[in-house]
């Protein structure tokens, strides 16, 4: 095993995207990609990364683009979750050589991983090749849509969905949440880091730009999601992590998921949205039971 990860970069199309290699490949070593969220880098996962069996496995996580060392695009349309899947397949053809691999994600991670998820029985790039995914705080669109149409029995879950996420409403208004990073990123992200029990330094001095490029997964995505909702499926092993005490997701979310999915666990952990930092111990038995599950890494 090398002293410390392998820094690479990988090209999507005109994306530059920083890729980390935390162990190197081999022979029955599970290729496990783990994908961010926002306003994070992919230095979140390090308190998780450094519990997983790195003896056995060969773990890879990147920044997603618009954060971190990855390129940051000036068009909207550059973070359709259709073009973050293409980021996951460049990355994956990269450091898997055509190999399957098991996915985890957190937040925005999660949210575009269920749409390579679904994608995997039709997209040639991906048919056969994701063994397992494990969503942590990341809703997939589709179901988070299935479930606001269809609130009969659980309006008023719904309606608490609905003010925790008002803040998706301020994120997609024009002009005022770029201001409010730019200008006073050092003050919120000391202040979500206190409330959510995170490390004083979990964001650096480039939370204010990765704040800012990443507002357009919002924008690009949410709204023109939930107007155009889609019928999916996957075949795929998922495994739901709900943390109990998420401020901004809540469990009504977590609902409905055997519509899309023919294989799927839900487990709840009594932690915060960002649980893979609080509570990287739980969440990396969590995830070691499902890869192994589904790879024969006993």
């Amino acid at each position: 095993m090398p002293a410390g990860p392998l820094h690479t970069r990988v090209r999507s199309g005109d994306v530059s995207i920083a890729v980390r290699e935390h162990t190197p490949p081999g022979p029955g070593r599970p290729t496990v990609v783990l994908v961010h969220g926002y306003p994070d880098r992919q230095d979140t996962w390090d308190a998780l990364v450094a519990r997983l069996p790195l003896d056995r496995w060969h773990v890879v996580t990147y920044d997603v683009r618009g954060a971190g060392g990855s390129d940051a695009p000036a068009a909207r349309a550059a973070y359709r979750t259709e073009r973050l899947v293409d980021d996951l397949v460049a990355v994956v053809d990269a450091v898997a050589d055509g190999a399957a691999f098991h996915l985890v994600g957190h937040d925005w991670g999660s949210v575009q991983l269920w749409d390579a998820v679904v994608a995997e029985a039709t997209d040639p790039r991906l048919r056969g090749r994701i063994a397992s995914f494990t969503s942590l705080s990341g809703p997939s669109l589709d179901q988070t849509t299935l479930v606001m149409r269809h609130p009969q029995g659980r309006r008023l879950a719904v309606l608490r969905q609905m003010l925790r996420s008002t803040y998706v409403v301020l994120f997609c208004l024009p002009v005022v949440p770029v201001l409010a990073w730019r200008c006073g990123h050092r003050l919120l992200g000391r202040l979500v880091a206190t409330r959510e029990g995170l490390p004083r330094d979990h964001w650096g001095p480039g939370l204010g730009a990765d704040a800012v490029h990443g507002l357009e997964l919002y924008r690009a995505n949410v709204r023109r999601r939930l107007r155009s909702p889609r019928t999916v499926h996957t075949d795929v092993p998922v495994l739901v992590v709900h943390p109990a005490r998420d401020r901004f997701l809540t469990a009504v979310l977590t609902e409905d998921l055997e519509q899309i999915c023919s294989d799927v666990r839900l487990e709840v952990v009594d932690a915060g949205h960002w649980l893979a930092v609080t509570h990287p111990g739980p969440v990396a038995r969590l995830v070691s039971d499902h890869v192994q599950r589904h790879s024969g890494d006993h």
